[in-house]
């Protein structure tokens, strides 16, 4: 007579551990375990394009540039091929400045290899960034031009004409399917020269260059709304609306430190000031806070000695761990750089952006209710140019939804826009640029 042995309940809760464990898993041939791509996300720009893959565990690559015709290619080990690697190839955009296309295919077993056809000649860095907010771990491609894009020409380059059409950001898809636009294109308008109570803004005697820094940018969506706004697109709508009625007033000119959907980190935005010698640097925001009912329009500037309030000093912090969103090369930074920031000797320079903040506040509260009446301070790493005024403001709170619908708004926008420049314009009436700056733009 045949007996059954039935499974002792232990064996039963090992056997089921052992196949969660295979099926949660991959393995390779040998022994190793396999890593899944994703998502693959790719950001175009003049001034660099990035590739991310964001993948599920750390593994290992190589690469080597090749030429005629130029290619980088770049080998992961331990990588599945899987659907979404497959997808690479539709992800590069036919006005990309530096990729023809890539393709993505099993170069051996258990290597995954791409092969990046260039249009340039280009300097690649490619490092690897650990998990950090909503991110697992990412590869990050960054396709640096050969020979570096110079802001001072570019700026020089800039045409007699009028300001040109205001294009919204391209569509961009992230690993969940969703997607987010920026506000639609608007005709520039000329700068105006009236203050809301009917005072005529004075005249500036030269030429003023002023650095615009829309916050965030690419793999850095920056504060998300409610209603799914992103803050990268609202200070990018801004800023490009600010941008065109500067550029309207004949003495004055503007430049982005981003142009479209893209990442900067926050010392490269210095950078580009210091680079073209800018008389002013206005970062451009939008506030967040853990509490849906926070609201108003503020600005802010360095402090080198604590924060002026303890909102002041949690926000400098959000904006501060920029650079871990978005990712940076940290063997990349530029030393000298680096040493100028952790320079003190920035009194005179402090006192003038809180002359610069205070007229720019005094035009907000024509717009839009104030957060807080007077300027405050913080350790701000983008407003940390040695040698040139620099306020960070924040626009409205993206949190609340009322606001955040208004930051949406093409007339809040429109508003916003006028009211930073007329107090740009007030500052300048009291405190008129040095005379040596009028070289800025031809030594």
């Amino acid at each position: 007579m045949l007996r059954h042995r039935y499974p002792k309940r232990r064996d039963i809760l090992k056997f089921a551990a052992a196949s969660l464990t295979l099926w949660v898993t991959k393995v390779g041939a040998g022994g190793m375990a396999i890593t899944s791509i994703l998502a693959v996300r790719v950001w175009p720009a003049a001034d660099y394009t990035r590739v991310t893959l964001e993948h599920n565990q750390p593994f290992e690559f190589t690469s080597l540039l090749v030429k005629d015709p130029d290619r980088l290619v770049v080998d992961l080990e331990g990588v599945e091929f899987n659907a979404v690697l497959q997808s690479l190839p539709s992800k590069i955009l036919d006005n990309d400045p530096y990729i023809k296309l890539i393709r993505a295919g099993r170069n051996r077993p258990g290597v995954v290899r791409l092969v990046i056809e260039l249009k340039a000649e280009v300097k690649p860095q490619i490092f690897s960034l650990r998990p950090v907010g909503e991110y697992g771990y990412r590869l990050v491609l960054d396709l640096y031009p050969a020979q570096p894009i110079d802001p001072l020409m570019a700026l020089l380059d800039k045409p007699e004409t009028a300001p040109p059409k205001i294009e919204p950001p391209a569509i961009v898809s992230d690993r969940t399917g969703e997607t987010s636009a920026a506000a639609p294109a608007v005709k520039p308008e000329a700068a105006p020269t009236q203050h809301p109570n009917g005072a005529t803004a004075p005249e500036i005697s030269r030429l003023v260059t002023i650095m615009l820094d829309p916050g965030h940018g690419g793999e850095d969506p920056g504060a998300i709304g409610q209603g799914g706004s992103h803050e990268k697109n609202v200070t990018l709508a801004v800023a490009k609306r600010l941008k065109a009625k500067i550029d309207a007033v004949p003495n004055m000119r503007a430049m982005l430190t981003r142009d479209g959907d893209f990442f900067i980190p926050l010392n490269q935005r210095v950078e580009k000031a210091r680079r073209i010698r800018a008389d002013l640097f206005v970062s451009v925001h939008a506030d967040a806070f853990v509490k849906p009912t926070a609201r108003g329009s503020s600005v802010f500037v360095l402090s080198e000695h604590g924060a002026s309030s303890s909102a002041a000093r949690w926000l400098a912090k959000k904006e501060n761990d920029a650079d871990l969103i978005g990712g940076v090369n940290i063997r990349a930074k530029d030393p000298y750089l680096a040493r100028t920031l952790l320079d003190l000797s920035q009194t005179a320079t402090n006192n003038d952006s809180l002359k610069l903040g205070q007229a720019v506040l005094g035009e907000l509260r024509h717009i839009n209710t104030l957060h807080k009446g007077q300027v405050e301070q913080a350790g701000f790493a983008v407003l940390k140019a040695p040698d040139i005024p620099s306020i960070l403001i924040e626009t409205a709170f993206i949190s609340n939804p009322d606001e955040e619908k208004r930051l949406n708004d093409e007339d809040y926008q429109e508003r916003m826009a006028a009211a930073i420049l007329q107090g740009l314009r007030r500052y300048f009436s009291k405190n008129p640029p040095l005379a040596k700056s009028k070289l800025t733009l031809l030594d």
